[in-house]
């Protein structure tokens, strides 16, 4: 019996160390990411059948549907397909312009999306973010209250679709991780929540330690490229100088994904972005492993 005790014991440790090892040497999983910025970025200009079947083909089960060049009128059918498929549209762009959006009266565009979302069956959250025409002439504190107060209206609809929200930093003052929390704190709702962007993150690379410890509490999905501070914009992983050690921050202070990779380049076949991105993913994970 004694032996028995022993031999199960051995067992046990056996696994929780096979596990601890397998999460040591894992970074990101590249098989659960999803594809971000591929509708509209894609110079083979594929058909939602078109896209749905690279997904396949590359072995994804995720992706987000973003604006782009899309006709809002296949939107409904690439969601059916999508479906049928078993793949998860993850989140949908809402991007507002001063010119053409305001508080209760979105433009026609944008309320198209959201009329389609009613008639679908996968509700994703809706991730949202302004141009900087909004804060341009008016301050900090008119701009955090401006930007809450839009975000609640768009809120009213998105509660009613069965949609969450998340605010998602592109450039100018809306982009600024530090203006996001505080618009957080003025919305004080815990059902929002925040989507980091590495391809927006690049002049705030020296201050990350600090981003990372602030948005961890709301931080619902970041989207991961290769990051240099000078650019350029969009960069394969594995070929900038901070994202592995942006990844690592954010792991270290208990965010373990979801994580988006991104297509994001209109001249070339987006099948082949999201094979380097994720040829790059396999880097790292190489690497942190063998740390």
């Amino acid at each position: 019996m004694k032996n028995y005790f022993q031999i199960v014991l051995a067992i046990l440790v056996l696994v929780q160390l096979s596990a601890c090892k397998d999460d040591k040497e894992t970074l990101v999983l590249v098989d659960e990411v999803a594809p971000w910025c591929i509708v509209g970025f894609d110079s083979m200009d594929r058909t939602p059948q078109e896209r749905i079947a690279m997904l396949n083909e590359l072995g994804l089960k995720k992706y987000g549907f973003n604006r782009g060049k899309a006709e809002f009128g296949i939107m409904k059918e690439e969601f059916a397909l999508a479906k049928e498929n078993d793949i998860e549209i993850t989140s949908v762009f809402v991007w507002l312009n001063a010119k053409r959006d305001s508080i209760g009266k979105l433009s026609d565009a944008n309320q198209e999306l959201l009329n389609n979302l009613k008639e679908v069956d996968q509700k994703p959250p809706v991730w949202v973010s302004f141009s900087d025409n909004y804060f341009e002439k008016i301050d900090d504190a008119a701009s955090i209250k401006l930007a809450a107060e839009m975000i609640k209206s768009i809120k009213s609809t998105t509660d009613k679709i069965g949609c969450q929200l998340a605010l998602y930093n592109h450039n100018g003052w809306f982009g600024n991780p530090m203006n996001q929390i505080e618009i957080m704190k003025a919305l004080d709702d815990s059902s929002i929540t925040m989507v980091y962007n590495f391809h927006h993150g690049q002049e705030y690379v020296d201050d990350f330690n600090e981003i990372a410890k602030k948005i961890r509490p709301y931080l619902s999905y970041v989207n991961l490229n290769g990051v240099k501070k000078d650019g350029p914009k969009i960069m394969p992983i594995g070929q900038g100088d901070h994202e592995y050690d942006m990844i690592k921050i954010l792991k270290q202070e208990g965010y373990k994904g979801p994580w988006g990779i991104l297509g994001h380049v209109k001249t070339e076949d987006v099948k082949k972005v999201l094979e380097g991105n994720m040829e790059g993913l396999n880097r790292l994970n190489e690497k942190y492993a063998n740390e």
